[in-house]
């Protein structure tokens, strides 16, 4: 009797994303050719907790003008100009007693691969971390210097006020149709800059997640919640690459955290002989483009991919911990239970 139970919970689970999909889940994500009011976004996005790509949302920033690699090395206000990409400091006649925006030093993850909090093996592995001048990660960037690994400036946790503030003048300092319609201002504002080879692996965040690509391109892979049950999670010990003196990489535990949860899958790649339930969920991609912003809706599945030197600012806001909230943790609760991971 409880294992026909069981079977039964099973089913309904493997049903059940199909159900939620024909319902609220758009077959591509759509694109707003304007932001939109405060009650349009609540009603039309929020509530339905449905992403969408807003364009013309960035046009009053001046970072969509200024920003480049030659910008945020000297911080420049005409070194978008192309004939200027790659120029040095004397070429540029810029006084060498000047601070610039290049000499600040920023977090920045270091990985062998590009994959930085991601399950490698038996291990949740979180990327070493290196205090950089932004200039050496644009060196990178360029081909002008080398460095072990694969960089990525990702620090997140608000780095972009915290550690790039001379950048806060190019940006808003929130998103107001969106701060009015969720009634709070953003918990972090974020700055993102790095290699191709960079790349977020599958994960979910509490946030409502307004992502606003400034130069070259985000490549976003997609699930709702409702996909969860074909959505496999594992308990990792936690490690944290260390580079070393002769720049290599070597995985060292973290011995005194707990062992945390975390998707082993490759979307792109996934091992369906060992994770056959993934072939029955149907990723969204799209790619969000300079001077777009994606609305990323809190407990969506994201896997992101970037091109070479994209330089993007999020918004964090907090997630309404409510029925929504509460019916997810139901259905990840019966995944758990029911086996089906």
């Amino acid at each position: 009797m409880a294992e026909a139970a069981l079977d039964a919970v099973r089913r309904e689970l493997r049903e059940f994303p199909a159900a939620a999909r024909e319902l609220s889940v758009p077959l591509a994500v759509p694109h707003l050719d304007e932001p939109p009011s405060p009650l349009h976004f609540y009603r039309d996005w929020v509530c339905p907790n449905r992403p969408c790509i807003i364009r013309n949302a960035l046009q009053h920033w001046p970072a969509l003008q200024k920003w480049s690699l030659p910008y945020l090395r000297w911080g420049l206000p005409w070194a978008g100009c192309g004939r200027c990409f790659g120029a040095s400091r004397a070429e540029l006649n810029v006084p060498s007693s000047r601070a610039t925006v290049g000499s600040t030093e920023v977090s920045v993850a270091v990985t062998p691969d590009g994959y930085a909090d991601a399950v490698r093996g038996d291990r949740f592995v979180m990327p070493a971390e290196r205090r950089l001048p932004l200039s050496h990660v644009l060196d990178v960037l360029e081909g002008r210097a080398q460095h072990p690994g694969v960089l990525y400036v990702q620090k997140q946790c608000s780095n972009l006020p915290t550690e790039l503030p001379q950048l806060l003048p190019d940006v808003a300092p929130h998103v107001p149709w969106a701060s009015e319609a969720l009634g709070k201002m953003p918990d972090a504002v974020n700055f993102w800059l790095g290699e191709a080879a960079a790349v977020t692996s599958l994960h979910k965040d509490h946030y409502e997640n307004l992502y606003c690509v400034v130069s070259g391109e985000k490549h976003f892979l997609l699930h709702p919640p409702s996909d969860r049950p074909f959505i496999p999670y594992e308990l990792y010990t936690q490690a944290t690459y260390q580079l070393t003196e002769e720049g290599s990489f070597k995985m060292v535990d973290e011995e005194a955290m707990e062992k945390v949860p975390w998707i082993p899958l490759d979307p792109l790649a996934p091992d369906l002989a060992r994770y056959p339930s993934y072939c029955q969920a149907q990723a969204l991609r799209c790619t969000v483009r300079a001077g777009e912003m994606l609305y990323l809706p809190a407990l969506w599945f994201h896997h992101v991919q970037q091109s070479h030197g994209c330089i993007a600012v999020n918004f964090w806001y907090d997630m309404e911990y409510d029925l929504k909230y509460s019916y997810f943790q139901l259905l990840d609760s019966l995944t758990k239970v029911s086996g089906l991971n």
